[in-house]
């Protein structure tokens, strides 16, 4: 089965669909799959939720796909570097499911784990909790979450080889293998792409099992989300 796409575009054709539900990889604007993301944008889908920690910037990343209103609910940790998200939101133009970050991560993990469910105590006494089951484990109260499972995932890895194994750079790793495991479909964009053996099996860090569309995106634009300098 040949997993590798000529392209961004004809790696999501077919399989992206109004109305779904996505997941996107990326901490901020590290480790995001920035050719899926435009075309994405590109291929006109509307009424989309999108799991992701955060949606980009203003004009970058999921950023784009806000300015293009084609996001109608996000499931997110956190929002503050992107104005046109906020505007949105306190506007009433945009639904937004405020997960923790580590539950968000779980969600997704467990998810990718065939788990359903799990109990918590983050977000007990909070907005979090509101409507959701409580349950006392050891005289602590908890709050069950559902899992996570995406119709497709787009991720970000640095090298894949031609089976779809993965192995990610450093902290561009962050919500990518959780979101890859989760989706029923996940297409991902990688710098490099290696013959099948290439890879020691012991650095992989997600197995092909997991992967069903590979995108080569040699050369991202890899943006700086805050440049901080000091002088000499």
């Amino acid at each position: 089965m040949n997993k590798l796409y000529p392209s961004a575009a004809a790696a999501l054709d077919g399989i992206v669909k109004d109305g779904q539900l996505l997941a996107v990889g990326g901490f901020g604007l590290c480790g995001i799959p920035e050719a899926l993301i435009a075309a994405l944008r590109d291929s006109g889908v509307k009424n989309l939720t999108v799991i992701s920690n955060n949606a980009g910037v203003d004009g970058f990343g999921l950023g784009q796909l806000l300015e293009t209103r084609q996001i109608k609910k996000m499931i997110s940790s956190y929002v503050g570097e992107n104005k046109e998200f906020e505007r949105q939101y306190l506007a009433g133009e945009l639904e937004l499911e405020f997960t923790p970050q580590g539950t968000l991560a779980e969600k997704l993990r467990a998810g990718g784990a065939g788990i359903p469910a799990f109990f918590t105590r983050t977000g007990v006494g909070t907005i979090v909790a509101e409507g959701k089951e409580l349950r006392e484990f050891d005289g602590q109260t908890y709050v069950m979450e559902r899992a996570l499972t995406p119709e497709v995932s787009l991720v970000k890895a640095h090298i894949a080889d031609k089976s779809g194994n993965l192995v990610f750079r450093r902290t561009a790793r962050n919500f990518n293998p959780a979101a890859a495991m989760a989706g029923k479909i996940t297409v991902v964009e990688v710098e490099q792409v290696v013959e099948i053996g290439e890879l020691d099996p012991d650095a992989i860090h997600l197995p092909g099992i997991y992967v069903h569309r590979i995108v080569h995106n040699p050369n991202p634009e890899k943006r700086i989300e805050k440049r901080t300098t000091r002088t000499a």
